[in-house]
């Protein structure tokens, strides 16, 4: 991927739209904008921060579209190079075509999350926040999108940026003392250096702490829905959802294959799974739906599981249930209404609550109930803030680990132990730094970056 040529790319969502954007940015900017957009004034004579009213042209003079440019000058441009947008009609035909134009005139296609790439190298933010643009536009919450917002703002960068910073000077007091002879050195030295590394530890435990609420916010928690034929499975989908989106009958075995559909419950999204009716079948197209179904449950967040009280609990229910872990699963006890009279629950280390899917009673109590297990390491009711991704966390316990190796050798104390200590260290801000891109390769932006749009 260069980063000298001028690249091009469609900003908005395919589709049509009132106002599509195309963005340009490189070195032959002012070049093409002349030669493709006529005004009152040449883009290239433009201020930095204006807009020119005018049309986009063929090569033959030719009106494209009439639209928007607006000039941004470098440094203050969102890659930190000169850069214009053309804001045309947001149709998906002629957007293409002023892109074609633009391409014609001497652009190349920007490769996904270039423009972004771009801002990284020149300065305009770090790998944070560069993953930052990304979690917003994905964002499915209000709760995510304001944590993405502050990691785009640097508030998770500053956190990173101080531990590097700590651990740095730490290596470099460690480094210093291998230039004395050890019986020069004050004795109250090592124990120092050792408080220095407990509290980078401390940081950098507290930034690990994080990962189990980023990871809900970005990629929703995966909630499914188990239980015999006919215990009302279907029924409490379409009642989470607030919608008829699966078949609902009397007869068991409707659903055969795993139907997922999201909703937002307390700023954390869900992927709410409905699955096959647990049961003994010589439907091979319905055991292929039930392997499914215990699958899914292995991997879930949390699993619901509905019983139909209005008969006994049985065996099989028993029987599934063992398989379950009872800190991520909820019982629900369906068709109260009808409750039979020798129905007793008899697993009492299963969390259960009553419902009557039917009337729609218990859904309060049971969303309630999901979002008490989210919280388990989440605090729902907290501001929203920066959270760190699976890339952070990775390259945190890869720092974790070398961090625990020195200072096991700072507690030992002297020059060998001192220099095996700062070894570590360096590993351990060689891991950090690829985190805010202090350190990078290009393996490492490619992974990046790869997984923008393009156009961003």
């Amino acid at each position: 991927m260069s980063t000298t040529d001028t690249i091009a790319a469609i900003a908005t969502p395919p589709g049509q739209g009132g106002v599509g954007i195309v963005r340009i940015s490189g070195s032959k900017v002012w070049k093409i904008a002349d030669e493709i957009f006529q005004g009152l004034e040449t883009p290239s004579k433009a201020k930095g921060g204006t807009f020119l009213h005018g049309k986009v042209t063929a090569a033959d003079g030719t009106q494209i579209d009439e639209a928007l440019c607006l000039i941004f000058r470098a440094p203050k441009s969102y890659t930190g190079e000169d850069t214009i947008e053309l804001q045309g009609h947001g149709g998906p035909v002629v957007l293409k075509k002023i892109l074609r134009r633009c391409l014609d005139a001497g652009a190349r296609m920007a490769e996904p999350g270039e423009f972004t790439k771009r801002a990284f190298l020149n300065g305009k933010m770090d790998l944070v926040q560069a993953e930052a643009v990304a979690d917003l536009i994905h964002a499915q919450s209000d709760r995510a999108a304001k944590a993405a917002l502050e990691q785009l703002e640097g508030g998770l960068s500053k956190q990173f940026n101080a531990l590097y910073d700590g651990l740095m000077e730490t290596a470099a007091d460690i480094e210093t003392t291998l230039d004395f002879v050890e019986d020069e050195l004050p004795e109250d030295v090592f124990p120092n250096l050792g408080k220095k590394l407990d509290a980078s530890f401390q940081t950098l435990e507290t930034l690990l702490a994080t990962w189990d609420e980023g990871r809900l916010l970005r990629e929703g928690a995966r909630v499914v829905i188990m239980g015999r034929p006919n215990a009302g499975k279907s029924t409490l989908f379409n009642a989470l959802l607030g919608s008829d989106r699966a078949i609902v009958t009397a007869i068991a075995g409707t659903t055969r294959d795993i139907i997922e559909e999201s909703f937002v419950l307390d700023g954390v999204p869900l992927r709410i799974l409905d699955t096959a009716g647990l049961r003994e079948t010589e439907c091979l197209i319905e055991q292929e739906g039930i392997r499914r179904a215990r699958a899914h449950s292995v991997s879930a967040d949390i699993a619901l599981y509905l019983i139909d009280s209005s008969q006994p609990v049985s065996a099989e229910d028993q029987e599934h249930l063992l398989k379950l872990d009872p800190k991520r699963t909820v019982v629900v006890l369906n068709k109260a209404d009808s409750r039979h009279p020798n129905f007793q629950f008899p697993i009492s280390n299963f969390q259960s609550l009553e419902s009557s899917l039917i009337s729609g009673a218990g859904v309060a109590d049971l969303k309630a109930a999901i979002a008490a297990k989210l919280e388990a390491g989440v605090n729902l009711n907290a501001p929203a803030h920066a959270v760190i991704s699976e890339r952070h966390r990775n390259l945190l316990e890869l720092a974790k680990v070398e961090l625990i190796s020195a200072r096991g050798q700072v507690s030992e104390g002297g020059e060998e132990a001192a220099a095996q200590a700062a070894d570590h260290l360096r590993a351990a801000l060689e891991a950090l730094g690829q985190v805010t891109g202090r350190v990078y390769h290009n393996e490492l932006l490619d992974n990046v970056f790869s997984r923008f749009c393009i156009g961003k």
